[in-house]
């Protein structure tokens, strides 16, 4: 099979994330050994994501948020999760997988993002009480989760670009809605999340950008774990 991906956002080649993503990807793809195909989907194109996304195996909603139309990236995240896509949300991807799933699973149906909407009332992504652009620090992940077994270790350094973050006021609710919180930094804040594999192959969305590494060489976990979900996929 030759899967396909979505890079979901609204691309600019001033992002270093953007640029780090295609070629995360490459390096996956040549370590699974399948032959991968990716576009990049603006945000604005997705107005019916069962219609505009059907052609894709997965998607990984990238960072450089807000986007220029936000309920079509969290239209997107629904249409992953609720077909079982594999999706990878980094940064502001992390940030929408939270508001999605808050609406749509938690009961939180006023979810919203501070950066945004600041004047919201259920704000689920928050402002970090330390900014994070441009700023690196260690992570710790959840023993036996997916994070830990995609990385192979129980901790690592990673990069961030971003002021916004869960809401700590707001965990409990979405964990009881089954959603995991599954790497920290040195504070106990969530940096990374996940849906267990029973609920779903691949749902995972992290704060940090692990893609970054790829342009040191290296082949970032999170990418080949799309990559061989996008390529296990069967609808």
């Amino acid at each position: 099979m030759n899967p396909s991906i979505a890079l979901v956002g609204d691309y600019s080649p001033e992002v270093i994330a953007h640029r780090a993503i295609p070629l995360a990807l490459s390096l996956a793809a040549a370590a699974e050994s399948v032959q991968l195909a990716w576009t990049w989907v603006h945000s604005t194109a997705i107005q019916k994501a069962e219609r505009d996304l059907a052609a894709y195996d997965a998607v990984w909603v990238v960072p450089a948020s807000p986007y220029a139309h936000m309920e079509g990236v969290l239209a997107a995240i629904r249409w992953a999760r609720e077909t079982r896509r594999p999706i990878l949300g980094s940064c502001g991807g992390f940030q929408h997988m939270l508001v999605e799933f808050a609406r749509q699973c938690a009961g939180v149906a006023a979810a919203d993002h501070a950066e945004t909407n600041p004047t919201g009332g259920d704000l689920v992504v928050a402002p970090l009480a330390c900014p994070l652009v441009e700023q690196t620090g260690r992570i710790r992940f959840t023993p036996r989760s997916r994070l830990s077994a995609l990385y192979g270790c129980d901790e690592t350094t990673e990069g961030y670009h971003c002021s916004y973050g869960l809401n700590p006021a707001y965990r409990a609710r979405i964990e009881a809605a089954g959603l995991r919180f599954t790497a920290f930094d040195e504070a106990g804040e969530a940096r990374a999340l996940e849906l267990p594999a029973d609920a779903h192959p691949f749902f995972v969305g992290t704060l940090f950008q692990s893609e970054r590494a790829a342009l040191r060489g290296e082949i970032p976990p999170l990418a080949r774990g799309l990559v061989r979900a996008a390529a296990a996929y069967s609808p």
